[in-house]
């Protein structure tokens, strides 16, 4: 039926059929689909994760924890395939019970403490450990207006403007025109803000570049949607720069590819369970073993 001519039914009714290319795991409940126990490796984190944006803010913050010397933050990083369901195990449900990736588990306490939402992960690990959020409140606040900031926009630019682009079953105009509309309002955003300083918040690396990069970092970089050109990325110049800059780093380099399934097979590496994983357990290295 076309956009122009469906009429909404009065009481909404799920239709499997309907859901694009989601629709063998989109649903309108919550809860377990199947029993399944999550598994634990030998580190006290324990993540349960897939390298899309969000999977990639908890990944990289562990990379980057452990390059600036903090031992405690080594972590193993279970797949979670979520087009096969897995998010729906009902030992992913107790960790997450909105069965949405990243998940994490934290053994150093009794009980492990289940921490869920990409945003409060990397704010709980910053508090943890003591990195990557100043601690003056000034700094703080302006971090965390960032950290807030990509947790209600990044929606609009992945389920919104990415979700009728690149996955939507049919194109539709205005769709793609209103949510398009709205992910260069939030790049200029991000532009003019990051035309006042190095990184999000001011001269300071912190999770708010650590949350935003793997969304509007990717998309400027041509990463994700293959909408860097249709949404003229190179005129966002400070937003290229920054996202450049932050590539770079070397625990970004490791973190993004830690549960990415897709891509070249050398930036694939489906679970990390050790530092030297990098070097063995890329799919190119794995499949030639």
């Amino acid at each position: 039926m076309s956009e122009n001519t469906y009429q909404p039914p009065k009481v909404w009714e799920w239709n499997q059929s309907n859901g694009g290319a989601f629709a063998n795991i989109n649903r309108p409940i919550s809860g377990a689909t199947h029993e399944q126990a999550l598994p634990v490796g030998h580190h006290p984190l324990q993540l349960y994760s897939l390298g899309t944006p969000n999977g990639q803010k908890v990944t990289i913050m562990l990379e980057e924890l452990l390059a600036a010397g903090v031992t405690e933050a080594e972590y193993d990083a279970w797949l979670i395939r979520i087009g096969e369901g897995d998010q729906f195990s009902s030992g992913f449900v107790e960790v997450n019970p909105n069965s949405k990736i990243p998940a994490l588990s934290d053994h150093s306490t009794t009980p492990p403490t289940r921490v869920f939402e990409s945003g409060n992960i990397l704010l709980y690990l910053a508090e943890k450990f003591g990195h990557f959020l100043p601690k003056d409140p000034a700094g703080r606040t302006e971090t965390l207006n960032w950290l807030f900031w990509l947790q209600g926009s990044a929606p609009f630019l992945g389920g919104g403007f990415g979700h009728f682009y690149n996955y939507a079953p049919v194109k539709i105009e205005y769709a793609i025109n209103r949510f398009t509309m709205e992910a260069k309002r939030q790049l200029d955003v991000l532009d003019k803000q990051l035309a006042r300083g190095r990184y999000v918040a001011g001269e300071e690396y912190t999770i708010a570049d650590i949350a935003i990069w793997p969304w509007y970092g990717n998309v400027v970089l041509g990463n994700v949607y293959g909408a860097d050109e249709f949404l003229d990325a190179q005129s966002y110049k400070n937003v290229m720069r920054w996202a450049q800059d932050i590539a770079s780093r070397p625990g970004v380099k490791r973190g993004r590819i830690v549960n990415r399934t897709n891509g070249p097979l050398n930036e694939q590496l489906h679970e990390r369970h050790d530092a030297s994983d990098f070097d063995t357990h890329t799919e190119d290295k794995r499949q030639q073993s």
